[in-house]
């Protein structure tokens, strides 16, 4: 495996992409495998395997990490794997049963509020793919509230026939908090703020971190301390009760990935567009060619990107090496040490980010490595990222690529994407919005979503 565009603060980084393509070109026993969620839609991806006795630990290696991609990306409770089945054997009972899967098993059965579930097929057994989106947002008539639920601030708008009037961020600890009133207090209070400065509130749109189903918050960093009685009672409906707290009014709650996406398509006005928000993790959405949101999960902050073995652990993934600790604010403050610069232990995430921040915008050629350093990081995952969603447009957003050290990530990840990657750098075409949009665009997006009933 080629040591060139590695990033240097971080020797032992082995890019999931450049494995990939490493395998497959050896690899051509045909090979499927399909998630099934809600509603029986269902994503399939096609590839290849060994299949040879001799190959056996490397085709579980490979298999691990699409079976992982594949869901954090689509989502699903019924897993497919078509092929070989003394692999496929081999394969079920990790998922099912090794502790690296936990988490992900617990993922499938919260959201989808089903047991996971592993059948083996032959390979021409697969099922066919069955796909799902639906157009949601970009409604910009009325006063509208934008709310954007992030791990260390929150950010709320007022938007008027599609003009944010007021916007405002406001820090917060919802992470370090297990009483879900502490959350509901400061989002009403953010939502009574915001609705006055207005005449009158048509809709209320909400960003948030987490997985989002039926405009209930199934699962979320946010709430992690909140047991999980008080979480199923005040959490799972938090925004919801917060809106009616504000009018009856309709109400739209989604994924802030999805939120971010929809704000790029928005922006550009194109489709085939990927959302990354780098902040107190790496959100993720997809807008797709016919510009709808789709079922999809778009977790990408749990995905695995890099396969080194010693590779930082993920508390909320429980695994190593996954986008959260290479898209965030975390992947700053570990780089930080990397490059020599002491952050002190107390401060929060947030206040350390600023910190490094600070630095940048007095051109600290170590703060400048960091951000180099996430760029390459970015440039090897979004090949990655390109095996599983067809990419036109990839907007960034978030606290991370807020000031100088956007800029500095984005020329690195273009120039490793030239050099190593030029059929994808050909084809995709990486934005960042201007400076007030890349802290707030969610929270205006996040305004669009519902849709306001007309009066006959």
């Amino acid at each position: 495996m080629s040591k060139k565009n590695l990033p240097d603060l971080d020797p032992g980084y082995i890019p999931a992409y450049r494995f990939i393509s490493d395998y497959l070109n050896e690899a051509k026993t045909p090979y499927a495998i399909a998630w099934e969620r809600q509603d029986g839609y269902l994503t399939l991806y096609d590839t290849f395997c060994y299949g040879t006795p001799e190959h056996i630990q490397l085709d579980l290696r490979y298999l691990e990490l699409i079976i992982k991609f594949s869901f954090y990306a689509w989502g699903g409770w019924k897993l497919y794997l078509c092929g070989d089945k003394t692999l496929s054997e081999k394969i079920k009972e990790i998922c099912l049963s090794a502790e690296r899967f936990e988490k992900l098993v617990e993922i499938a059965e919260i959201t989808y509020e089903h047991p996971l579930t592993v059948e083996i097929l032959e390979y021409e057994q697969c099922p066919s793919a069955k796909e799902s989106s639906e157009p949601v947002g970009r409604h910009l008539d009325g006063c509208r509230i934008g709310f954007d639920a992030g791990g260390s601030d929150h950010k709320i708008s007022s938007v008027i026939d599609g003009e944010a009037i007021y916007s405002e961020e406001i820090e917060w600890v919802p992470k370090l908090k297990s009483d879900p009133d502490y959350h509901y207090d400061l989002i009403l209070k953010a939502m009574h703020t915001a609705a006055s400065k207005m005449p009158r509130v048509d809709a209320i749109g909400v960003s948030t971190a987490g997985i989002v189903v039926s405009n209930r918050v199934m699962m979320a960093a946010l709430f992690q301390l909140v047991p999980k009685e008080l979480f199923d009672k005040k959490a799972k409906n938090i925004y919801l009760r917060a809106a009616k707290e504000i009018g009856d009014v309709p109400v739209t709650v989604r994924n802030d990935g999805d939120v971010s996406a929809l704000a790029g398509s928005m922006s550009i006005g194109e489709n085939k567009v990927l959302g990354i928000a780098m902040g107190t993790s790496e959100a993720a959405g997809y807008v797709d060619a016919n510009g709808n949101l789709t079922s999809w999960l778009n977790e990408l902050a749990l995905a695995p990107v890099d396969l080194n073995e010693s590779a930082p652990f993920d508390f909320t993934a429980q695994d190593i090496g996954v986008g959260a600790q290479y898209f965030s604010q975390d992947s700053v403050i570990r780089l930080a040490a990397s490059a020599g610069i002491e952050l002190e232990q107390d401060q929060l995430p947030a206040q350390k980010l600023k910190v490094v921040q600070e630095l940048m915008a007095q051109n600290d050629l170590r703060a400048r490595k960091i951000y180099e350093n996430i760029g390459c990081y970015f440039a090897h995952s979004l090949a990655l990222y390109s095996l599983f969603y067809d990419i036109k447009y990839v907007l960034l957003l978030g606290r991370v690529v807020s000031g100088i050290g956007g800029d500095i990530l984005l020329a690195e990840c273009n120039r490793i994407l030239q050099e190593e990657y030029p059929e994808i750098n050909d084809y995709m075409t990486i934005m960042m919005p201007d400076e007030k949009a890349r802290r707030i665009g969610q929270s205006v997006a996040a305004a669009s979503l519902p849709s306001i009933k007309k009066s006959v």
